[in-house]
This record gives structure tokens, C-alpha cells and sequence, in this order.
């Protein structure tokens, strides 16, 4: 008789044996599309568990502390996906394309704006913008319609469109750094079955029916620059599919009207689009619009189920409308600030590696919507936050800093700066106008050695030299510094490289 060990050694092989010669879908690519008789299981393979239901079953009565504790979750991960969609139900009654306030593209559901020089320093529609770049912007409604994006010929100069889902991931690959060709791009949501037209480049389809769109045009800090991409820009256009004709449409961004921008916040912050006290009236409707993610119907399903216990019951929805608000004020808030996500580099910065391509990691996704939404992927910019000096302490108006950058720069194919922000993330008021530094500015003086030292301070440097490089921080407020690289080479890519630290000066 053999003994027990020896036994249980037998079984153990066995089951090895099974799990090394088993087909995983990695090796056999997957046929959706062929005919059902052609799959033909073998006696020996075991039967696949049948699927089972998502979530709760339909009326189970939740207790509030199972529902708080789901709430939180559910407010969290849907945070982003409410931010988006309201932008989109935010501008659909605009009457066509123009500037929120004066100084913001806004554009009615799937069109666009654009502006004609860079943002001003009065929006607070957008965290984190930059000063680099003409800006376009407008929201997808691809439920709708499909959309047509053209594309001018742009010569040497840098251009990136960022086209996101609502879970602000990327879909395109429209720009310098994809040799992209002028022409027409065709826009489709994750439903369409329809016939591409003649004379579309390319299709790209979206796995959600709302987005955001937002070309980007690097401009110089010149006159000349300025007068030289207004033809670009005016060939910068997106319109529903039933109005595209094969033809390059023109439009004089110039004339577009001002549209009243929403009332500021008391404390500077951004116009807030997802309200913890309305957002479960809202989610039904974003997650109808959002195609879940693989393995997310779960989470459907919870979201949902809390939506329809809050209808029975008064008690659970005050319960989940008090846990929303909670988690605003504990989870979202503290995201704000750049050194609470991200990953740690050397002299306090900091960064993401997966900007506009999150996939399932939530807490990035969420952290960088409320920071700095509406980035772009990484091999198109990286970025890189700074809420600390070298020494650990908060960057501070009161205080002076240096900031050195090797000769040249960091390692781009398109362009970098170096931008400063107040503690909402919005430009800081300065008595020359100036919010960032980088490649845009000509006058930059270089150290003998070829480094570039940036002065950040609130007061006027006395030696002309450092004016030049003189970067201005709000007089006794903290700030962060924000160092974009768009189109980065390799050594930004594989971490290589990250920028200088932010020394303190004596």
C-alpha cells in the first residue's frame, strides 16, 4: 500500500502537470467572430462555471453602515468619470463655439474652440494650464454622432490633439511625435457600426460616448510667432459627421463670442463639476454613458445598488449623500496637492507614468483629475509636480529658490517649461506677466558653464541677469513649480531623467 505522502506527491504532479499544458487565452488568440460549431470542446475539458450575477439582487435591503462604507468606494472611483460627462452636460446649451468668460474655449457637444494666444491668467475653469501653447477645447457626445477632426498641415511646428473617454483616457494618436498627416480623422463612440466615408485618414473609436477634446499648438513668446500660427489655428475644427464634405473648413477664431463664466469660489479653487450632494442623481446616467472596463461590472452594479436602496429608503440616502460629502472633504481634497500621489524622485518631485492611460488604477486617476485633469500621455508629455524645496520644507512666497537646469535643457523633441502655480493650481499674479519659462522664451540667460539658473521669487531680482531668468512666486503664499516635457526623449520616458532640485537661497 502506498503511503499517504507518497499519495498526495502523485495528486500534486498531477494537478502541475494540468496547469503547465493548460491553454491560457494568451496563447490561443480568441475568434469573437467565428461560427459557434466550429468551437468543439473536448470530453476531458471540465465545464466552464456559469456566469453569475453582479451585485446585490434587485431589492436587498442594504444597512447603512454596509452602504456608507460602499459610498465612499463608489464616490471615489466615479469621481472622474462625473467630472468629465458634467462638462460635456455643462456646455450643451452654449449656442456654438466661444470663450467661458472671455478667456476659456467652450464649444456646445461635439464641436470645438479655440483660443488665438495663450490662456489667460483669470480662468479657473481648468487647473494646472500652461502658457506654451494656443489651446482648443470642446466636449464629445459621440451617443450622438460621430465627430470629424481636421488636421492642417502644422510644418515643423509642435502640435498634439488630446482626445480623452470619460475616464480621461486617451483613444487617439493625433500629433508631432506620431508623424500624423494633415487630412480628416473620424471620431466614433463604442457603439458605432457605421460605414467610414471617403476621404477619412483614420478612425478612432472611444470605449465611452462623452469625452473631451483638446488641441494644443506650441507657440512662441513673440509677436512674430503669434501673427505666423493664426492660419494654422484657423484650420483647427471638429463637427458632427453629417456636416464633413471632404472639404478644409476655415473659421476666424477670432469673432468667437464670451459666455458668462460660473461664479468664483471663495478660496480661487476650480469651478467644481461633481457635487457630492447631487452626484447620486447624476451617476445612473454616467455609468449608462461609460462602457464598463473588463471585470468592472461588479462595481456597476454596487454603484447602482446604493442608487436604488437610496430610492426605498430616506435614511440610506442621507446616509450615502453624507459619505460623498465626507469623502470630497477626506480623499479628493487632500489630492489637490501634488505630494500626497504620484511617484517619488529624487529632490522631492514627483510623477505619473500612466497619464491619460489609467486603466484600473483608480487612485491616480483620480488624484491627477483633481490636480492637473486632462493630461497627456506619457510619450506625448511627461510632467513632473513640486510642492517641497530640496530640504523637505513647503515652497513658500516669503522665500527665494534657484532652479538649474543642465545645458540644453531637459531632453525633449518638442518643447519644456518650468510654471509656476499658486495653492489652487491657477496662476499666480506676478507685476510682469509672467507664469512659466522655458522654450517658448528667447531671452533666457545661460550660466558660463551653459546651465540655466531660474530665479524664483516674489521680488524683482537686482542683477540683470537673474531678472532675465527671473520667475515671479506669489509675496508670502505657498506655490507649487510644474516642469512640463512634451514629446520627451528616452531618458524622461525610462526615468533616467528628472528635473533639478528647487535649492533655497541663503
Amino acid at each position: 500500500m502506498p503511503s499517504v505522502r507518497n499519495l498526495l506527491a502523485g495528486m500534486i504532479a498531477l494537478l502541475l502537470v494540468g496547469a503547465c499544458t493548460r491553454t491560457t487565452p494568451s496563447q490561443t488568440p480568441s475568434q469573437p467572430d467565428a461560427p459557434a460549431s466550429a468551437v468543439t470542446p473536448s470530453a476531458s475539458a471540465p465545464a466552464e462555471a456559469a456566469p453569475q450575477p453582479a451585485g446585490p439582487a434587485a431589492g436587498t435591503r442594504l444597512t447603512e453602515a454596509y452602504a456608507r462604507a460602499a459610498a465612499r468606494d463608489v464616490y471615489f472611483w466615479a469621481w472622474t468619470l462625473a467630472n468629465t460627462y458634467n462638462r460635456r452636460v455643462n456646455f450643451q446649451s452654449l449656442p456654438g463655439p466661444g470663450r467661458l468668460g472671455g478667456v476659456l474655449p467652450a464649444a456646445p457637444p461635439n464641436s470645438l474652440s479655440m483660443l488665438t494666444d495663450y490662456v489667460a491668467p483669470s480662468q479657473r475653469e481648468v487647473a494646472c494650464p500652461n502658457q506654451d501653447v494656443v489651446y482648443g477645447g470642446g466636449p464629445l457626445a459621440l451617443d450622438v454622432e460621430p465627430v470629424v477632426i481636421q488636421v492642417p498641415d502644422f510644418g515643423d511646428r509642435f502640435w498634439v490633439y488630446q482626445i480623452v473617454d470619460t475616464r480621461t483616457d486617451s483613444f487617439v494618436d493625433l500629433g508631432k511625435m506620431y508623424d500624423t498627416k494633415p487630412g480628416f480623422y473620424l471620431l466614433v463612440g463604442p457603439g458605432w457600426k457605421g460605414e467610414t466615408p471617403k476621404g477619412i485618414a483614420r478612425v478612432f473609436r472611444s470605449g465611452t460616448n462623452s469625452g473631451y477634446v483638446i488641441p494644443r499648438v506650441f507657440l512662441d513668446a513673440t509677436a512674430e510667432d503669434r501673427k505666423a500660427v493664426q492660419p494654422l489655428i484657423n484650420q483647427i475644427d471638429m463637427y458632427p459627421l453629417s456636416k464633413f464634405d471632404g472639404k478644409m473648413k476655415t473659421r476666424d477664431w477670432t469673432g468667437t463670442p464670451d459666455f458668462p463664466a460660473p461664479p468664483p469660489q471663495p478660496d480661487g479653487s476650480e469651478a467644481p463639476k461633481v457635487d457630492p450632494k447631487t452626484f447620486w442623481d447624476e451617476l445612473p446616467a454616467v455609468l449608462a454613458d461609460t462602457t464598463p472596463l473588463p471585470g468592472e461590472q461588479a462595481q456597476y452594479a454596487k454603484a447602482l445598488s446604493l442608487v436604488e436602496a437610496a430610492k426605498r429608503d430616506p435614511a440610506i440616502r442621507a446616509a450615502i449623500t453624507d459619505e460623498a460629502v465626507r469623502t470630497e472633504k477626506e480623499l479628493i481634497a487632500p489630492l489637490l496637492e501634488f505630494r500626497n500621489f504620484g511617484i517619488p524622485l529624487a529632490g522631492n518631485w514627483s510623477t505619473v507614468r500612466n497619464g491619460a492611460k489609467f486603466g484600473t488604477d483608480y487612485f491616480t486617476r483620480t488624484a491627477v483629475a483633481k490636480s492637473n485633469i486632462f493630461v497627456n500621455k506619457p510619450n506625448e508629455a511627461t510632467y513632473f509636480y513640486q510642492d517641497l524645496d530640496s530640504n523637505g520644507a513647503r515652497l513658500d512666497g516669503g522665500k527665494r529658490y534657484t532652479v538649474t537646469f543642465a545645458k540644453g535643457g531637459p531632453p525633449v523633441k518638442g518643447f519644456w517649461s518650468l510654471t509656476l502655480y499658486d495653492a489652487q493650481h491657477f496662476f499666480a499674479p506676478n507685476e510682469i506677466d509672467r507664469y512659466s519659462v522655458g522654450t517658448k522664451n528667447k531671452d533666457l540667460v545661460a550660466n558660463a558653464d551653459g546651465t540655466t539658473t531660474i530665479y524664483v521669487q516674489a521680488d524683482a531680482p537686482t542683477d540683470p541677469s537673474q531678472r532675465a531668468n527671473w520667475l515671479p512666486s506669489p509675496k508670502g503664499k505657498p506655490f507649487s513649480l510644474y516642469v512640463r516635457t512634451y514629446w520627451p526623449d528616452a531618458a524622461i520616458l525610462d526615468g533616467t531623467w528628472s528635473p533639478p532640485k528647487v535649492e533655497p537661497m541663503q
